[in-house]
């Protein structure tokens, strides 16, 4: 099969395209566990089942045996999994009642597995954002999902809350609510903090739109329960905001970076320390994440960089503005590479992108070597810019 097709190109043109590079060796995971010096999880999408007879915009149609499977392969990597996070569409597609059944089903094969990281996102999505709505009110919505995920065996990442940035009235009000939730905890979880390019519902969060001032209440608050925080996830797309938070936190509390733009850098690290990670693009390029990271645990920076530098710019345009809208190319790369037999998506979220912004995803994929085979990849970008009547 031909590795040539036609793409669209700003402008409402097409060029001709070939495939230009061969992908990247599948990386063998090191007998007795993996050679990692940095903790990392990739944050997972879920399939859909295409066949199924409901209303995609309104009703879930997750197909698990496919959503479980691509865990299953992340853990081959040797990679963590961040269950029910925003990558697996949570609040946009995803609600409560579907993110248990996914905790349910994806915690039940990690039992399994003594190997298998994972941690699972716990929020107060079911609780609507409003006037109405206390504090009280959202303690409680964080003690119901925490009690859920417990009762699972599961770990815990807190998620940041629409109802709280929604009710807060100060500072305070976050002081109040994590102090309450991280008294109770079994396990030390993970904070995150999620920047309002991905969730603009989530402005002001901690008491600040100014993300420096906003810091400090966070920081104050993980500090003060350093024993019941494994980490923080910071999610700004900012290195400098990252780096200036790792270096405040106390030292038995992990800075994850959430920097879809700034990965590289910032797991590498400098002579002050580094950030380990918690990211949705570690789920496109999971074989690459691996296979750096293997290098970087054998003390090869230069090996690290070669392998993960070429994804950052693939992961800046899967980001790209309106970041919330990423979860698109995830899954349009898992189609790509041939885990899943469509690019269907829960509420029809895969109409969020252009066509061409797909095609310059598939060169990137390219540039970055994480087309996993290379006939598939053409023969299913050529189904899609057919539907699309390119």
């Amino acid at each position: 099969m031909a590795k040539s097709l036609r793409l669209p190109v700003s402008g409402g043109t097409l060029e001709d395209y070939a495939i230009a590079n061969a992908p990247l060796a599948a990386p063998e995971r090191p007998a007795g566990g993996h050679a990692f010096n940095r903790v990392a999880y990739a944050a997972a999408h879920v399939v859909v089942d295409p066949l199924a007879d409901n209303d995609p915009w309104l009703d879930r149609n997750i197909d698990w045996e496919s959503t479980v499977a691509f865990r299953e392969y992340l853990w081959d990597l040797g990679l963590g999994v961040a269950e029910a996070m925003d990558t697996a569409q949570r609040g946009m597609g995803l609600d409560w009642a579907g993110a248990k059944e996914l905790i349910a089903n994806v915690q039940s094969a990690a039992r399994r597995r003594p190997d298998a990281l994972i941690a699972y996102g716990a929020g107060t999505d079911h609780l609507p954002p409003g006037p109405g709505v206390s504090i009280d009110d959202v303690i409680h919505a964080y003690e119901e999902q925490v009690a859920y995920v417990e009762g699972q065996g599961g770990r815990i990442i807190l998620m940041a809350s629409r109802a709280l940035a929604a009710a807060a009235k100060s500072p305070e009000d976050y002081v109040r609510v994590y102090d309450r939730i991280l008294r109770q905890v079994r396990q030390p979880v993970i904070i995150h903090w999620l920047g309002d390019m991905f969730d603009p519902a989530l402005a002001g969060y901690w008491g600040s739109r100014d993300d420096m001032q906003a810091m400090e209440t966070a920081v104050a608050i993980i500090n003060d329960h350093a024993t019941k925080v494994d980490g923080v996830k910071i999610s700004l797309l900012s290195a400098e905001k990252e780096i200036v938070m790792r270096r405040k936190l106390d030292p038995a509390v992990k800075m994850y970076t959430g920097d879809d733009f700034n990965y590289a850098e910032l797991i590498a690290g400098d002579e002050k320390g580094y950030s380990h990670a918690l990211l949705g693009i570690f789920d496109a390029i999971a074989p690459a994440a691996s296979a750096a990271l293997q290098k970087l645990g054998a003390d090869d920076l230069a090996g690290f960089h070669e392998i993960l530098a070429p994804t950052v710019p693939l992961s800046r345009h899967i980001f790209k503005a309106p970041t919330r809208f990423y979860k698109t190319g995830v899954v349009f790369l898992a189609y790509l590479n041939g885990f899943q037999n469509h690019f269907q998506m829960l509420g029809g979220q895969q109409s969020t992108r252009s066509m061409v912004h797909l095609a310059e995803l598939f060169r990137l994929a390219d540039e970055a070597r994480v087309l996993r085979d290379p006939d598939l990849a053409v023969s299913r970008m050529k189904t899609i810019l057919a539907t699309a009547g390119i």
